[in-house]
């Protein structure tokens, strides 16, 4: 599909303020659900571009107010959005061109999420659903983390892989451990924290003065150690980010079991979405958390 350029370096002028006449459009490798440039001017400004299907705009104005909240916590760098919207048959997310590298301080990066999740709120949830990858997110506000992780996270997913064929003992054990879940929560109530939501390894870099800086997010209120975990899941994050985390604010008791159930969430995700091998990992995980509580 032809790309509409005049129109989205229109919607930059109108965003800034300023006029904005296209020069370049050089394409950025990495991205496995968008297409990906950086947009040149005459004047030799330069913005990050997001491109995907005109019927995924509700994925990018939901990254772009993930961008927005963490921000305004001043907490931790992410891209300045400057807009977003729908040319032709694509839509848009436009960001502030960052140049980033994988050298930095990731005990600097820990230090700035533990700063980003004393940011909180007095319910688990958040303004508006989102997305994890190009999954639906539902974020309805609620009092109850495990009612919220039980509905709105597990029970989410097990009911998309039950429609993807994913059935039998998959669905067996996902309702044995919903129903167990109080037991993994004894003497354990977290506070509604503000999360990153999707903190893999991909999703973090440093300018070159190594200001640690975050993006993509799928940002939510919930418990702090969800972005905990997901930091161990893929690789990627240091001891020297897991010690200053942890030494900027300590974990509770139970953080291993706990970082499984939460890492299945994203487990199950996978499994919907790439199918392969992630819905036997996902049972393996299952039975090793229903083994704890028995």
């Amino acid at each position: 599909m032809t790309i509409d350029w005049p129109s989205i370096s229109a919607a930059i002028a109108a965003a800034t303020g300023q006029p904005f006449h296209p020069d370049d459009q050089i394409a950025v490798v990495g991205g496995c659900i968008s297409d990906a440039y950086t947009l040149r001017g005459t004047d030799g400004a330069r913005h990050f571009i997001k491109l995907n299907e005109a019927r995924h705009a509700a994925m990018f104005a939901a990254e772009a107010a993930g961008l927005e909240a963490i921000a305004a916590t001043r907490t931790i760098r992410v891209p300045q959005v400057v807009t977003h919207g729908i040319c032709g048959a694509h839509t848009f997310l436009v960001l502030e061109r960052l140049e980033l590298n994988g050298r930095g301080s990731g005990a600097e990066l820990g230090a700035q999420l533990a700063a980003l999740h004393r940011c909180t709120s007095n319910r688990f949830g958040f303004a508006q659903d989102n997305f994890i990858g190009t999954t639906p997110q539902p974020n309805g506000w609620t009092d109850d983390w495990i009612a919220f992780w039980r509905e709105r996270r597990l029970g989410f997913q097990l009911r998309l892989a039950a429609k993807n064929g994913h059935r039998g003992e998959l669905q067996r054990l996902g309702t044995q451990l919903m129903d167990a879940l109080p037991a993994l929560f004894d003497s354990y109530a977290p506070q509604p924290s503000l999360l990153h939501g999707d903190l893999w390894d991909g999703n973090h870099g440093y300018l070159a003065d190594g200001t640690p800086v975050v993006f993509d997010p799928a940002v939510y209120y919930g418990d702090r150690e969800c972005d905990l975990a997901m930091t161990e899941l893929f690789g990627g994050y240091g001891a020297d980010f897991h010690a200053a985390y942890r030494a900027a604010w300590p974990l509770a008791a139970g953080y291993a079991t706990r970082r499984d159930l939460y890492n299945l969430y994203h487990v199950l995700n996978h499994a919907n979405l790439f199918d392969g091998g992630y819905a036997g990992q996902a049972q393996d995980m299952m039975r090793k958390l229903l083994a704890t509580t028995r």
